[in-house]
């Protein structure tokens, strides 16, 4: 067989390869770029109503999250607790489980290791006590998501209320640790004792970036890994794809049911582990950055892949450092971030209406 026969044969099997992956990208752009691009033209017109410049804001956006140096280390720092509760959005939305309770069991952690690490400093080594933290902190988070896994699992119990309910009950009950059980009576305002910030976890580089964040990236490919690579990602991603499915296979889905929920619970609880051992070094009453909720539209935009998370959670984390400061220049308050967010939710859940439609239309 010549060259040029070897070529002919090999074209056609090569030709639909390439439309398959133009068709992958073109479906990327448009589900998921498209819905970023709409949000922030959207937003930006809200800002033109209000009489605001927003190529000024988005300008002095950009330039203090990503152009200043401080700015960076903050972006960066930002982003360790999110890219913890994306591992763990990641693991759910895979298994087909809707953890909407994350920021309880995000802020449950964070007051499970501001407790326990000013308690233990000066008993145990350092890097002991902060990992006691962190796996204290995921075994609390895993333990608050006990009663939703076990009414999904064995009830049928739709998760989105039950977790919701925990979420609630989680934010008060943190509030109500702080203000009782853990006060710092050293202090005037409601809080956790501080660790001293030599005791938190070490910086990178000689800079102010926690160096959480290593942890929470390897966490996010970790996830991204097991959920894609390994026969335990198989077997939970078919649960989520049809748990009537696994079950004929042979598969304890409620076994399985219950292990998604701990594993992304307690991926939430080290997200509150990393902010607190890492960057606040204690929990002030009625503190609730609301993490989770920020996170869920980036995981969905990223289609769930670990390493398309970590590049939209980096951006994100720089539209919210670079806010702040574009709030204090501009005028505009510093929740317009959530009004963004909000208009990145619409546009998503209308992008996913649409590309429903035509594969409906389609099939």
């Amino acid at each position: 067989m010549t060259a040029s026969d070897t070529q002919t044969a090999t074209t056609p099997s090569n030709g639909p390869v390439e439309v398959q992956r133009e068709a992958r990208l073109a479906r990327f752009a448009v589900m998921t770029l498209g819905p970023i691009a709409a949000a922030v033209i959207a937003s930006g017109l809200i800002l033109v109503v209000f009489g605001i410049n927003p190529i000024t804001y988005y300008t002095f956006v950009i330039e203090r999250g990503l152009f200043s140096g401080l700015g960076l280390e903050q972006t960066l720092t930002r982003m360790a607790p999110l890219l913890f509760l994306a591992a763990g959005l990641i693991v759910a939305f895979r298994a087909g489980i809707w953890n909407l309770g994350v920021d309880g069991q995000f802020l449950l952690g964070a007051v499970a290791s501001a407790a326990l690490a000013p308690a233990l400093l000066g008993v145990l080594p350092g890097w002991i006590v902060l990992l006691m933290g962190f796996v204290l902190a995921g075994l609390v988070g895993a333990v608050w998501s006990v009663l939703p896994a076990l009414l999904r699992a064995y009830q049928g119990v739709n998760e989105i209320i039950t977790t919701l309910m925990m979420t609630f009950l989680g934010v008060s009950l943190a509030n109500v640790l702080v203000k009782l059980v853990f006060l710092d009576p050293k202090t005037t305002v409601p809080q956790t004792r501080t660790i001293p910030v030599p005791d938190r976890l070490p910086r990178l580089f000689d800079s102010t970036i926690s160096s959480g964040l290593v942890w929470a990236v390897a966490a996010v490919l970790l996830v991204h890994v097991v959920m894609t690579r390994t026969a335990f990602g198989l077997k939970l991603r078919t649960v989520g794809a049809n748990p009537h499915a696994a079950a004929h296979a042979g598969l304890s889905v409620p076994r399985l049911t219950v292990a998604v929920f701990a594993i992304s619970a307690a991926f939430a609880g080290l997200a509150g582990a990393s902010e607190i051992l890492g960057v606040n070094g204690n929990v002030r009453a009625d503190w609730n950055p609301a993490y989770g909720l920020m996170v869920i539209p980036l995981v969905f935009l990223a289609r769930f892949h670990g390493v398309g998370s970590i590049i939209l959670i980096f951006f994100y984390s720089a539209l919210l450092i670079g806010s702040e400061s574009a709030a204090r220049r501009v005028g505009v308050p510093q929740d317009f971030t959530l009004v963004l967010v909000a208009t990145l939710l619409i546009f998503l859940g209308l992008a996913e209406w649409l590309d429903h439609r035509r594969r409906k239309g389609g099939g």
